[in-house]
């Protein structure tokens, strides 16, 4: 039976893509206001410019590429079971080959009526995949009710974590990928490993996280992922 690896990634491995992250010097909350853009009271106070705002994400996103780290996580599935936990919405590790993801806060490529609930397994039928399209307001679900990103806001419960959780519990090695693990319920999923599973977590910052079983690979996410597969071995 193949070891079961679950990933957990954060910004930091789609950061070498290219892809705008939020918290870095520089990052998107230097340029927008956290509630403006990405709280649900932000939603409700002005549709428009959330809506703006992620249209220029997915024209970003777009022109954005998988990089060596994504692909590197795509091609453990070869030697073992692989469980993908990010809590970045973009979409490549898709695009790289990971074929089982799970979104913690999201996907931006999809939308989904105003008014519909998150959880994918209760509405996957309300979820609409835009791709890299644009959503302006007044365009309607089927239901009647004004689009909006599929994305959890904060404000918002994180309803995959239970099922986060569950991979967690299940997994012969935890390896974190490009977090800063400062982002809450994600941030705890760790302690959930069992206690004889190894932890690898990858970033060229310090990590928070005092726990014998974690190694640390200081390093960014493409170069850090070599390093994880040759540790491995």
């Amino acid at each position: 039976m193949k070891k079961h690896i679950v990933v957990l990634t954060g910004a930091g491995v789609s950061a070498e893509s290219g892809f705008a992250t939020f918290r870095d010097t520089g990052g998107l909350w230097e340029q927008y206001d956290v509630n403006d853009v990405a709280s649900i009271e932000g939603w409700y106070r002005n549709r428009k410019l959330v809506l703006d705002f992620y249209n220029s994400r997915r024209a970003q996103l777009k022109d954005a590429k998988p990089n060596a780290a994504h692909l590197t996580i795509a091609a453990l599935e070869k030697d073992y079971d692989v469980d993908v936990i990010t809590q970045n919405v973009d979409n490549l590790h898709e695009r790289a080959g990971s074929t089982k993801v799970l979104h913690l806060h999201g996907e931006l490529t999809k939308v989904r009526p105003e008014n519909g609930i998150y959880d994918r397994t209760a509405s996957e039928a309300e979820v609409i995949d835009v791709g890299f399209g644009e959503v302006h307001p007044g365009d309607l679900a089927p239901n009647g009710s004004q689009l909006r990103p599929h994305i959890v806001f904060f404000g918002e419960a994180v309803p995959n974590i239970e099922k986060a959780i569950d991979l967690v519990e299940k997994a012969d090695v935890l390896l974190i990928v490009g977090s800063s693990l400062s982002v809450y319920p994600a941030a705890g999923l760790y302690r959930y490993a069992p206690i004889e599973c190894p932890i690898y977590v990858i970033d060229p910052k310090p990590v928070g996280i005092c726990d014998k079983r974690v190694t640390h690979i200081e390093d960014v996410a493409t170069r850090g992922m070599q390093k994880f597969v040759e540790l491995i071995k």
